[in-house]
């Protein structure tokens, strides 16, 4: 009890549990949408996943997407009617878009650069001639096949599980981004599913800083 109540004391740690349940409740609501007699639940998960949406802009960290979500906020407040909220809806969903795109491509670079230390490691165990190591990487990752290098992500990621989770997590927030933008139309189960999945990474690496992958 004493670990639950320091991790929410954290504001990560709040921001994480709204987000989980916020995903949560749009996964159970489209699982339920189609079902007899489930209209009032349905509802009542919509207006309680709208409510945890709410609850989570004082901890945005893209600043871009901050800025367009904080002038969404003003508008669905009633603070200024005269704010264009699908424009501005677009603008935020391109921002956290590109910042996922970024994170990606940082975790690749981070992957790229881990597969090859392992198979330096793997070659400097079986004594090859240390001028011919960096051929004999590039040559294996070529032509070994789709199997080995596979083999060869698995271990590189089973090794270090920080750019493993972080990986995973940015694949799964990618789902929303791409399907309101329409490059890839899914629904909201699968949005729901990945949101589920994404915030338990975030719920882990805010519980064991450990498995936060460092900068």
């Amino acid at each position: 009890m004493e670990a639950f109540v320091d991790f929410t004391n954290q504001t990560q740690g709040r921001e994480r549990l709204l987000r989980a349940t916020q995903y949560s409740c749009m996964l159970l609501s489209y699982m339920l949408e189609h079902k007899m007699g489930k209209e009032k639940v349905v509802t009542k998960l919509k207006q309680l996943e709208t409510s945890m949406s709410s609850g989570r802009k004082s901890n945005l960290n893209r600043t871009l997407y901050f800025i367009c979500d904080t002038i969404l906020w003003v508008r669905s407040v009633g603070l200024c009617s005269d704010i264009n909220k699908k424009k501005w809806r677009h603008r935020a969903t391109k921002c956290y878009y590109y910042s996922l795109v970024l994170n990606l491509i940082e975790d690749v670079y981070e992957l790229c650069w881990r597969m090859e230390q392992t198979v330096r490691t793997e070659k400097a165990q079986t004594d090859l001639p240390p001028n011919s190591q960096r051929v004999q990487n590039l040559v294996s990752l070529l032509t070994g096949g789709l199997q080995p290098f596979l083999l060869l992500l698995c271990l590189t990621l089973r090794k270090h599980p920080p750019l493993l989770l972080d990986t995973v997590k940015n694949l799964c927030d990618l789902s929303s981004p791409l399907d309101r933008l329409g490059i890839c139309k899914t629904n909201p189960g699968i949005i729901g599913l990945c949101g589920i999945i994404s915030s338990i990474v975030g719920i882990l690496t805010v519980a064991s800083p450990r498995l936060r992958l460092k900068p």
